[in-house]
């Protein structure tokens, strides 16, 4: 295990601006390619930037925010790799099925292995963050021989011990909008914005994160409270099978975990790192759940150390 210190937030710089739409801002560098791929009459869109060296697909996490999350890793990885990305179906310019089932992990794991036959890319260091570990553990487990590393970033999988507090009803009337009870299909309904306030406030426990919570808050509402409840009501992976998955795996894998995790806790992490055949984890000392946003630095030079370190021409 390393451990490495968050830098003083005053010394740190973004490498990434945002998107050219009329509610993002100009972006750092563009994509070379772009496209839609369709599944099941559900679309979902994807960017390449870059063409050469070993290719990285940044895995969408929960559809609460876009693939604009990985903002400040494209532009870095882009110079000399092959980097695809793509927004998740319900947010982003992906379409917004209406039925739960179609938010189904094993659907988001098919999206992600569909995206990397459009981007032409056969064998992909998979890098993901918080529920994005769904998903890569899912391809992972049903085509072993297109990943080539993996990355998690806070994963949010069904190991560990979830965060105290979040032990909440998601479908009951709570009446209250205090603190957890936000999680709550009612209070997603009568108060969206409050409710992304919430968990990006959480989300970014580190102090002057101010921009990183305003970015996540408008990723947040490029969707809308009842995309949000089919995701939620979508079927996972269950502990048995994020187990059998992690022991089959086989390639180089790396865990980078906030201590400080206030959304997923800093257990889950050690877990998936404990779960998967030498495994190496980082820890950030007072990171919180979203690092690649808040740390890119520390983040950026974590993953591409390990790039480096796995053998092979990789295209």
């Amino acid at each position: 295990m390393v451990t490495v210190r968050a830098p003083d937030p005053r010394l740190e710089h973004p490498v990434d601006a945002g998107s050219p739409t009329a509610t993002e801002q100009t972006r750092a560098r563009y994509p070379d390619e772009d496209g839609l791929v369709e599944r099941d009459g559900v679309r979902v869109h994807w960017e390449r930037y870059g063409d050469r060296g070993q290719p990285i697909v940044f895995v969408p996490s929960w559809s609460i925010v876009t693939s604009r999350v990985w903002k400040a890793q494209i532009a870095y990885f882009a110079r000399s790799h092959r980097v695809v990305t793509f927004d998740a179906r319900g947010n982003g310019r992906s379409d917004r099925p209406t039925s739960a089932a179609a938010y189904d992990e094993a659907e988001m794991a098919l999206d992600l292995l569909a995206v990397m036959d459009a981007a032409r890319v056969d064998r992909a260091i998979l890098v993901s963050l918080s529920l994005g570990a769904h998903r890569s553990l899912l391809a992972t487990g049903a085509a072993p021989e297109r990943v080539a590393g993996l990355v998690f970033l806070g994963p949010s999988v069904p190991l560990g011990h979830p965060v105290p507090g979040r032990d909440i009803d998601f479908d009951a009337e709570l009446g209250t909008d205090e603190g957890w009870a936000r999680y709550n299909r009612h209070s997603w309904r009568h108060d969206y914005p409050g409710f992304l306030e919430f968990f990006f406030g959480r989300s970014f426990t580190e102090s002057h994160s101010t921009k990183q919570i305003e970015d996540a808050v408008g990723w947040g509402l490029e969707t809308d409270p009842e995309t949000l409840i089919l995701t939620d009501e979508a079927p996972g992976i269950d502990r048995a099978t994020a187990l059998a998955i992690a022991a089959d795996i086989r390639c180089p894998t790396l865990v980078i975990q906030g201590d400080e995790d206030a959304i997923s806790g800093p257990s889950r992490g050690f877990a998936l790192t404990e779960a998967i055949p030498g495994a190496e984890l980082v820890v950030i000392s007072g990171g919180g759940h979203i690092p690649n946003a808040r740390h890119p630095v520390l983040v950026n030079l974590a993953i591409e150390r390990f790039s480096r370190s796995i053998a092979g021409d990789i295209r």
